[in-house]
């Protein structure tokens, strides 16, 4: 049902800026997608000139922004307010506890805690253990020996291979596989061996690890994901990494064996580490960053090889320069040749 813009003012604790309480606003939409009768966001000022090229109706705004060509609501978080506004257009399906599902298969000797919602078509296996409030979803396997900790949920059709440990209140996406085994192997005359696969995978508690990510075991003891760690989508950590708290790895990450890193490091997309590095506390991989040696604590790298942001800028701003560089050279290297030439018949008149 449409509400008026005073309506949704007063609902967010926000300031209303133009005489326009009455407006009629049916819905919330980004800058783009906005139309006459729908609200947008505008979370900065260097961004209001993005607002006269948008359909919306009206806008949320910083404090302090002023009139614009529009009404607006001005609020302390543009962000969580927006939030607030399409929950008021768009609630939130309702969730509600289902229990343990009759189709779901579960050993008998896996331990089910109270108020744990499994799904339909849920495979649990021998000796495993889901802690109070967890949800499992339907597909999920969960090989013998896993622990899933309080309040965790699991997304369709992700694998937890055995003796996978997950921590409390963490969220696994959507086809996610932790515990598959690492790609270790050694040469023989009758081919390649699989090395040793007796480890396992830990995850802290409040990590979110995304879909279609992959998490490889140990291979004697755990590959460990530490306490509110962020993972997105498509990323690949190998064997025996060991990850701090409050790291940030972005999109398509792809981390190789025995690899550690401190806390509250951040990977942007598509970066690429090779074996037995450390990434320090706060260093910062930029995206597409090729690490090949240890990273200093607070450093920020970015390219491939991966090096000091600062050194990076440098040259790529010389880099963009060299087509102009090469005019000057040549330039130069005809001038340089006409004086030689120059010299050439001077001397020979002198002779």
């Amino acid at each position: 049902m449409p509400i008026t813009l005073g309506e949704l003012a007063a609902a967010v604790a926000g300031t209303l800026v133009g005489d326009a309480a009455a407006l009629p606003l049916a819905g919330a939409a980004t800058l783009e997608a906005a139309a006459g009768d729908e609200i947008t966001l505008v979370d900065a000022a260097d961004k209001l000139h993005l607002l006269a090229k948008s359909r919306a109706g009206a806008a949320i705004v910083p404090p302090g922004t002023g009139p614009l060509d529009r009404p607006t609501i001005e609020v302390g978080d543009v962000h969580a307010t927006f939030a607030t506004v399409i929950a008021r257009f768009r609630p939130p399906r309702p969730r509600t506890r289902s229990g343990v599902s009759p189709q779901a298969a579960i050993d008998p000797t896996a331990r089910i805690a109270a108020d744990v919602d499994i799904h339909p078509f849920v495979t649990v296996g021998p000796d495993v253990e889901i802690a109070a409030g967890a949800t499992i979803h339907a597909g999920v396997r969960l090989m013998a020996g896993c622990r899933i900790g309080a309040g965790t949920e699991i997304f369709p059709n992700a694998v937890l291979y055995e003796n996978t440990v997950v921590g409390r209140d963490c969220i696994v996406h959507a086809n996610a596989v932790l515990g598959a085994y690492g790609f270790g192997y050694k040469p023989t005359a009758a081919g390649y061996v699989l090395s040793a696969q007796l480890g396992w995978v830990e995850i802290g508690d409040a990590v979110e690890i995304g879909a279609g990510t992959t998490i490889d075991r140990g291979t004697y003891g755990p590959t460990v994901i530490g306490t509110g760690t962020k993972i997105d989508n498509l990323v690949m950590l190998a064997h025996n990494c060991r990850l701090g708290h409050h790291n940030m790895i972005c999109s398509q990450v792809g981390v190789a064996g025995s690899t550690t890193t401190g806390d509250w490091v951040v990977m942007a997309g598509q970066v690429g580490v090779r074996d037995h590095v450390h990434i320090g506390d706060k260093a910062v991989l930029g995206a597409r960053s090729g690490v090949s040696c240890d990273i200093e604590a607070g450093k920020t790298v970015l390219g491939e090889p991966a090096i000091d942001l600062r050194d990076r800028k440098l040259q790529l701003a010389t880099i963009s320069k060299l087509p102009e560089m090469r005019k000057d050279l040549k330039t130069l290297a005809a001038r340089v040749e006409s004086l030689e030439r120059a010299g050439g018949r001077g001397a020979a008149e002198a002779a």
